[in-house]
């Protein structure tokens, strides 16, 4: 038998929130930044308060120390984390270059500022080591950290600083905020699972943590993987037209991604525990920016860690690589909550990202003013909503009150208000907008050649782009000439200057992953769809850590539909190890698992463990069998059969051209 299973099973759970380790994308030369960019980014210097410098007070206040460079490896010698790269053109005592918003430069100055802090009595961070902050917190004995980072390598990196400065302990404790994997995926690096199964280290999450964290990507996780190159900027270059901030840190870092399951879970609000000596009391915040998400107050500590809730950036009520619509109306609830449990006694915040604050009057106000920008960003878009208002028509008129706007911490570093507002709609209206042309619209590559040909041609719609561009109205040239790339993505010159255009978006946008997205499709555009790098397939512990029926709900969404019309046939699976059977039916061109079936056409035996040794080619389908680890019994040729109408997708689909 020839079908090769481990490649279907290791392409259904390719699933990533990072990128993986890539040399900067290679081609054309960056253009400068045009006068309009120019005049649009010294704009922005006059209209915020950048004479306010108490943020970089903040994020060098109890520093430590630190390596003179960072630049951290995997065992193979490849770089995971390079902060060197981006400290050759980023320091504080650089304005902003014309390519570059003067507010995101600020941004990236701030978080430049790494090394090991300590932020108040028992309470250190390491900063600068990865996109999250790792945060150790001293017992009686031995450390508890709070959100292990990304990366095994960084995380070992940033405990090897702590050790340096502070001396050696154990850690007796992690604790995982929440399920995006930026806080839980370094927990390898720091921790040995042997020491969890002896019950010397705890660690404790959310309920459902365990089902989010492993599940978040799986369905769509290719789509995901393949925007989160835009969004993140991973292949850009490292300089001042290239990426210069992710906007809750500087970049993701690309090492090895692990995951040891929680032995404690917390379940409710003012759930409290003791861990060597610290007393933790812990607030659930489901549904907000994790769908399983907690804040942690420390009473003897005064001190309140806010996750991923209260950052010092507007965060993402949609991500632009892709997932469900968060609950911006929820947010703001649970920082309200968070307010009326702790504001009356808090003298410090620190969270997962960025620097921390002191001073119970100020950190009150902050987490007012991010309560409200959630809830004013919610309360307008659905009060524009209500007044016929579609999701672009919001997104052009929701302005912030000075009152919100001004404030750094509320400033698009990450998510953005126009997008969020957009986001707001989305999450009440979908995707109609009620006109009736938009309900059996043409898709873009249709649409496109008729655009082009009312608009009088490619080179009429070329010649008025161009005068319009150097008029700096580069918002409708990116609208116009993308309809030219579509109708004839062979016209090189349309591809430039559409190029051209996004580029000086991307100059402007003060949001990292506006940037970002902007400067990638940029580069598409004039160097074509990249081939190789970019995607970091599930970690070997998610890999292990997925039940069966998350593989089977991959499998039914990777079936070709019209191939299968017509088609049944029944596999049954039976689990050794967990004694549990399954039986996968396709029928009506859809695929439904469950109980096994009473006639399967064929019948599959084997472990979970020879499953998951199959998903990370450490074996194959034929290995397997010939060491009787998977035995087959029935028609091979309908499993071979069921195999065929697998589909696998692409991951360098293209963008920017049809």
């Amino acid at each position: 038998m020839k079908i090769t299973l481990h490649k279907t099973l290791a392409l259904a759970v390719s699933m990533t929130l990072a990128v993986a380790p890539v040399a900067a994308q290679q081609g054309a030369p960056s253009k400068s930044a045009t006068a309009s960019t120019k005049a649009a980014n010294e704009a922005v210097l006059k209209a915020l308060p950048f004479n306010d410098k108490e943020d970089f007070a903040n994020a060098a206040r109890g520093f430590i120390g630190k390596p003179d460079t960072l630049t951290i490896k995997n065992a193979k010698g490849d770089v995971v984390w390079d902060l060197e790269a981006y400290k050759k053109y980023i320091s504080a005592d650089k304005p902003a270059p014309d390519s570059v918003n003067p507010s995101l430069w600020r941004n990236a100055q701030l978080n430049m500022q790494y090394g090991l802090f300590k932020v108040s009595e028992k309470i250190y961070q390491v900063r600068g080591y990865d996109i999250t902050n790792i945060t150790f917190i001293q017992g009686k004995t031995g450390w508890i950290v709070f959100d292990p980072l990304l990366s095994a390598e960084t995380s070992k990196a940033a405990f090897d600083l702590v050790t340096q400065h502070l001396g050696k302990k154990p850690i007796v404790a992690v604790v995982y905020s929440h399920s995006h994997v930026d806080h839980y995926g370094g927990v390898r690096g720091i921790i040995d699972e042997r020491d969890v199964r002896a019950k010397k280290v705890k660690i404790i999450a959310p309920e459902h943590f365990s089902e989010h964290a492993i599940s978040e990507n799986v369905i769509a996780g290719n789509v995901m993987s393949r925007r989160a190159i835009y969004m993140y900027g991973a292949m850009l270059p490292r300089n001042a037209q290239g990426g210069v901030n992710g906007g809750l840190g500087q970049t993701t870092s690309t090492g090895t991604a692990t995951l040891i399951l929680p032995t404690d879970i917390i379940k409710k609000t003012g759930q409290a525990m003791t861990v060597d000596g610290v007393k933790m009391v812990f607030q659930m915040t489901p549904g907000t920016e994790a769908p399983a998400e907690m804040n942690t107050w420390f009473p003897e500590l005064k001190a309140l860690w806010t996750a991923e809730n209260a950052t010092n950036t507007m965060h993402n009520i949609l991500t632009l690589r892709g997932a469900q619509v968060r609950d911006a109306l929820k947010w703001a609830g649970y920082l309200n909550e968070t307010i009326a449990l702790y504001g009356n006694k808090v003298e410090v915040k620190f969270q997962s990202h960025h620097w921390p604050m002191w001073e119970n009057t100020k950190i009150v106000e902050y987490i007012k003013k991010q309560r409200d920008l959630y809830k004013y960003i919610h309360d307008q878009s659905v009060n524009l909503m209500n007044k016929g208002y579609t999701g672009p028509e919001i997104a052009e008129m929701i302005k912030l009150p000075p009152e919100l706007d001004q404030q750094w911490y509320n400033r698009g570093y990450y998510g953005t208000l126009r997008h969020n507002s957009r986001a707001v709609y989305q999450r009440y209206m979908g995707w109609y907008d009620a006109n009736p042309s938009s309900l059996d619209n043409l898709p873009p590559e249709m649409a496109a050649k008729k655009y082009v040909e009312y608009m009088g041609g490619e080179a009429e719609v070329m010649k008025k782009s161009r005068a319009d561009f150097d008029k700096g109205e580069y918002r409708w040239v990116a609208e116009a000439m993308k309809h030219v790339v579509f109708a004839n993505p062979g016209n090189t010159d349309a591809k430039n200057l559409l190029a051209d255009t996004y580029e000086q978006l991307g100059y402007q946008a003060e949001s990292g992953p506006w940037r970002s997205v902007y400067l990638q499709g940029a580069f598409e555009l004039r160097n074509g769809v990249p081939k190789a790098g970019g995607i970091n397939a599930a970690s070997p512990d998610t890999i292990k850590a997925m039940p069966p029926e998350m593989l089977f709900d991959y499998l039914a969404v990777r079936l070709n539909g019209p191939k299968a019309a017509g088609k049944k046939i029944g596999i049954n699976i039976d689990f050794t190890d967990l004694k549990k059977q399954y039986g996968l039916a396709v029928e009506n061109a859809v695929l439904n698992h469950g109980k096994p079936l009473a006639k399967p056409d064929v019948k599959l035996t084997m472990t979970k463990a020879t499953l998951d040794a199959i998903q990370l080619k450490e074996t194959t389908l034929e290995a397997a069998i010939t060491k009787g680890d998977l035995k087959i019994d029935g028609k091979r040729e309908a499993f071979t059969e069921f195999m065929g109408l697998m589909d696998s997708f692409p991951f360098w689909f293209n963008i920017v051209t049809p």
